[in-house]
């Protein structure tokens, strides 16, 4: 199981290395839009109860099983969450032809007010690439890939944790200073705020992982195991399994959970992993 999370965290490592020389290198002429690219990050918009899917050139929105593009950028989105109606923060790199102007190869942390349309800095910028965020409340944790360190804060207060190798990030708004962190060595958890985290003893190991209510968790083995627990993560039941490893994951409620193929396929399930349908294929 440790390999084939270490395969996970690899995977990740091969997106973000592909994002980072994809971004560096000259300016391509690109006369069609250049579609979604790999999956980073799946959300539901409460405000619309829309789907979205953020990937290497951009957001988009899931239409009748199409993906629309939002807006008229196609910045690399390499962390993304949903945080509220039409809030969401993102990170990760610049379009090719804004880091051909001279702007900084990472975003830092950005935020938008009008689902995705339009964003504005919030901290870090130039320097932070996330590629885990979480926002719990007015909490906003995130994982910047360049340095392994976690940070914390309120806005554009953002100050730094503690550092570890992980993949995902979960917290709720029962607990938001309880932040767990999904890595090589298993589930790990924090009870202050991130600034040191011990091992969550019996949990299986997951890639990803999301807080759906208190002390209710619902993560994603590297295999597709869907694994969820009710007593924040003393006791676990193993679910469904995806047909294929996922590359990015998202529990919109105990029920509904979004998942993402390396292919770009977007799968639901709205019986709390049970089962899942592909919602999108490219």
């Amino acid at each position: 199981m440790i390999k084939k999370f270490a395969t996970a965290l690899a995977l990740a490592a091969g997106l973000t290395a592909c994002g980072s020389e994809a971004q560096s290198s000259e300016p391509a002429a690109q006369p069609t839009d250049p579609g979604v690219g790999h999956v980073h990050g799946l959300g539901v918009d409460p405000a619309t109860g829309k789907t979205y899917v953020a990937g290497h050139f951009g957001l988009f929105t899931l239409e009748n099983k199409k993906l629309v593009r939002v807006g008229d950028r196609t910045a690399d989105h390499m962390g993304f969450t949903v945080a509220g109606p039409k809030t969401f923060y993102a990170s990760g790199h610049p379009a090719e032809a804004d880091i051909g102007a001279g702007q900084a190869p990472h975003l830092g942390l950005i935020r938008s007010s009008d689902s995705g349309r339009t964003w504005e800095q919030v901290a870090l910028a130039g320097t932070a690439d996330f590629h885990a965020l979480q926002v719990v409340g007015a909490t906003v944790y995130g994982y910047d890939s360049q340095t392994g360190q976690v940070w914390r804060g309120k806005g554009a207060d953002l100050k730094p944790a503690a550092r570890l190798d992980l993949l995902d990030l979960a917290a709720g708004v029962d607990a938001p200073e309880r932040l767990y962190a999904t890595t090589p060595d298993g589930v790990k958890v924090s009870g202050d705020s991130g600034t040191s985290f011990r091992a969550l003893k019996g949990a299986p190991l997951l890639s990803f992982l999301d807080v759906t209510g208190k002390d209710h968790l619902v993560g994603v083995a590297p295999d597709g195991r869907v694994h969820t627990s009710r007593d924040g993560g003393s006791t676990w039941r193993p679910g469904g399994r995806l047909p294929m490893q996922a590359v990015a994951f998202t529990a919109v409620s105990a029920d509904r959970l979004l998942a993402a193929a390396m292919d770009g396929t977007v799968y639901e399930s709205t019986n709390a992993g049970r089962d899942f349908t592909a919602v999108h294929q490219p």
